[in-house]
């Protein structure tokens, strides 16, 4: 799975034959959550609010570009 971003030990990574919705992985403390590309929400996995606060934050940036 290759590895798009690395930020505060959050991991952003993504497969590009993956199931849909089209979504990317992000990984934190041995936590791992699924977030819809569109929605930029969470549906699967789990991360603390904290690190999950900071994935929609870096997700909503890149839709911006």
């Amino acid at each position: 799975m290759p590895e798009l971003c690395r930020f505060f030990g959050i991991v952003i990574r993504m497969f590009w034959n993956d199931h849909d919705p089209p979504h990317f992985h992000a990984f934190y403390g041995g936590e791992e959550t699924l977030i819809d590309i569109e929605r930029l929400s969470a549906f699967a996995g789990h991360l603390s609010p904290r690190a999950l606060g900071l994935v929609i934050e870096w997700a909503s940036l890149q839709k911006q570009d």
